[in-house]
């Protein structure tokens, strides 16, 4: 089942060249995982609450791979251009099988 990295963007905290160089080689780290951009850069639209910040969502195969991406030494050595510049907050969630109905999540209940 699909895993997905999902992260809100809170506080760009400069625009150092760090960061375009981590999103030139974010892709590359991805690619041996199966990783791919679902979302990324797009307009939020807002449509109850508040959103302040960005949304990042990644796909993987599951999430065994997502934390093989993420530790791996490839990304490692990327990371610290993004962390020292962005502050975000970073989540791993696995996704929902086809035909998923929201009563399910009151099975347990």
């Amino acid at each position: 089942m699909s895993a997905y990295a999902v992260a809100y963007v809170r506080k760009i905290i400069d625009q150092s060249p760090d960061i375009a160089e981590y999103l030139r080689r974010v892709s590359d780290t991805l690619d041996p995982f199966g990783g791919r951009f679902l979302v990324h850069n797009a307009e939020l639209e807002v449509m109850e609450g508040s959103w302040p910040g960005g949304l990042i969502i990644i796909e993987f195969p599951d999430r065994a791979t997502a934390h093989a991406w993420y530790d791996s030494a490839e990304y490692q050595k990327i990371l610290p251009l993004r962390t020292r510049h962005i502050e975000m907050d970073v989540v791993f969630v696995d996704g929902r099988p086809e035909g998923y109905r929201g009563s399910e999540a009151l099975a347990g209940h």
